[in-house]
């Protein structure tokens, strides 16, 4: 190992560095494949301790998104509490998933435009804005608007972490890191709950927003002083930003979070606050789909300068990694959101024991992800963990479906450990398709619609969810007599005990149960037909793609990588 040649990967000289003139010449000397790709060498990316400064501000920034989301709901009685306004709790979420699901795609068409260190950086910042504007909200309406600026900026930087490991790491090395990141990810998910609830029982609940602020200010230092993208790395991109703000498709940026804003709308107010009958629910509804037809129209309009490009979508492997990210991401949100509320309202449960009830599934997705990275990175294939998700995840989500009152709690960690594993296998295996199916050009629009299919599954049928819960809760206390239905189906899971008399409580908890296993029902169905996106996705390597481009443009260069790693692997 001490004998490698200064150009590995793991090499301290200063050319190898990225920006450094060897290696910007060297890059210019390059010609492209017909994919547009770059080499695969080693020498392409910053050596270990450069990677190392890059990836720790990232995993914190994935850190923080995944916290953002979760520890609010810890702290909403406190704002309700200070602002007297339970009537806007819903749209605390709704506002930031809104913003959220609706420019995800049009941030992966920036990433694409411009230099994606400085992209990610400004969506940093416009985060940044909406937690600070959160931390100090004078009142209900101006947190509602912090946390659409923190859905907004959170939309850019989902898969702007995703899209910079694509400048920083060779392909065949990139599922370990994606791993990671889905290992930090669940643990945020995990101990949410438990910040949350350290800061509102503590200095207060603006804490859970103002935390962001000095770990955002480190990312940005850190992503500042180490980050370094090569512009011979980057497609070649018009020379003026005229030029650029006319290619990122206005029309098709326009229509599509306008579509998906209308949908969301709907699913929120649908069956709860109207009868879907209701004109505040079926105009939102048509509107959607005439915007989307608009924006497919736009979109075989404007060709490769389109928002979505029909040439990546209609990328086998693309269309059935977006299927089953649909599929996956409605199944886990689903199953996060409404877990915790069984745990509360069946066995009466704090929000923050409820979080940490549902640790079993959230361990059992750090590991499984954390351990097809690491695979992935061995095998170089990634298919096969996509249909073993697929087998997994409806088999945990059944059993999940079956629990009652009385099921044992060494039951439930089993039930939700599985499910968690399925979920696990399969978290990062789509956007791993994507680097390895799409050219470097078309990995952030690939990326980015992965994520955007994840997200818009889970907000789409959390809003689902409610309705078929809160229908058949209606439906099951009816039988029920001496119950107040209208009262108890709107109370909070935490306060149904001291709502319902003693005596009509084991009634009310078996009601309350069925409802909730009707849910997790459409859960379950929702885990089954992942399996055709997993089906469908081809059998492509990681080190096949790697090592083609390296031997097509430099054979040596990809014998020496071999006995670099070879090397590497024995120590």
């Amino acid at each position: 190992m001490s004998q490698a040649r200064p150009s590995q990967e793991h090499g301290d000289n200063p050319e190898t560095q990225p920006g450094a003139p060897h290696l910007e010449s060297q890059l210019d000397n390059e010609k492209t494949d017909d994919n547009n790709e770059l080499p695969d060498t080693t020498a392409a990316y910053p050596p270990t301790r450069r990677t190392i400064a890059i990836m720790i501000p990232l995993f914190l920034t994935s850190f923080l998104i995944a916290l953002d989301r979760l520890i609010i709901g810890v702290a909403v009685p406190s704002i309700t509490d200070q602002f007297h306004s339970l009537g806007d709790v819903g749209w605390y979420g709704s506002a930031y998933l809104l913003t959220s699901c609706s420019f995800m795609m049009v941030g992966g068409k920036l990433y694409t435009l411009f230099n994606p260190k400085w992209v990610y950086l400004a969506s940093l910042i416009v985060f940044e804005l909406g937690s600070a504007v959160c931390g100090g909200a004078p009142n209900s309406k101006s947190l509602i608007v912090g946390r659409a600026i923190a859905g907004l900026g959170q939309a850019c930087l989902l898969q702007g972490a995703i899209i910079i490991i694509v400048y920083v790491v060779p392909l065949h090395k990139r599922p370990q890191l994606m791993g990671l990141i889905g290992m930090v990810f669940g643990i945020a998910c995990a101990i949410g709950p438990l910040v949350g609830g350290a800061f509102t029982s503590g200095p207060g609940w603006r804490w859970c927003f103002w935390i962001n602020l000095p770990c955002g200010g480190i990312v940005f230092a850190l992503l500042i002083l180490f980050l370094q993208i090569p512009s011979k790395m980057l497609e070649r991109k018009p020379e003026t930003y005229r030029e650029k703000v006319k290619r990122i498709d206005l029309l098709g940026a326009t229509f599509l979070p306008s579509s998906v804003v209308c949908l969301l709308l709907a699913l929120q107010w649908g069956g709860l606050e109207y009868s879907w009958s209701n004109f505040r629910v079926v105009i939102p509804l048509v509107f959607s789909g005439l915007l989307f037809i608009m924006f497919t129209i736009v979109q075989k309009w404007r060709g490769d300068a389109a928002l979505l490009p029909s040439h990546i979508f209609r990328n086998r492997t693309v269309l059935a990694g977006a299927w089953f990210s649909f599929f996956s991401g409605a199944t886990l949100q689903t199953l996060l959101f409404y877990l915790p509320i069984w745990f509360q309202a069946i066995k009466g449960s704090s929000p923050i024991r409820s979080g940490i009830l549902i640790l079993p599934m959230v361990i059992g997705i750090v590991v499984s992800s954390l351990s097809t990275g690491i695979l992935t990175k061995k095998l170089g294939y990634y298919t096969q963990w996509l249909i073993l998700s697929s087998v997994l995840t409806p088999i945990g989500a059944g059993l999940i479906s079956t629990i009652t009152p009385s099921t044992p709690g060494g039951t439930l960690i089993g039930y939700q450990a599985l499910a968690g594993l399925g979920i696990g296998f399969g978290a990062q295996q789509p956007s791993v398709a994507a680097q390895t199916a799409l050219p470097r050009k078309d990995v952030a629009i690939g990326a980015s619609l992965m994520m955007f299919c994840q997200v818009l599954g889970g907000a789409v049928f959390i809003c689902v969810g409610n309705n078929i819960f809160q229908s058949a809760l209606v439906s099951n206390l009816a039988s029920v007599a001496g119950i107040d239905l209208i009262s108890v189906a709107k109370v909070g899971a935490t306060d149904l005990r001291d709502m319902v008399p003693a005596e009509l409580l084991p009634n009310v908890l078996v009601a309350y149960n069925a409802a909730l296993r009707d849910l997790f029902y459409l859960v379950t169905g929702l885990a089954c037909v992942m399996i055709f996106g997993a089906l469908a996705v081809e059998w492509k390597s990681v080190k096949d793609k790697s090592k083609r481009q390296t031997q097509k443009k430099d054979p040596q260069a990809l014998a020496d990588a071999d006995g670099t790693e070879a090397a590497g692997e024995k120590a």
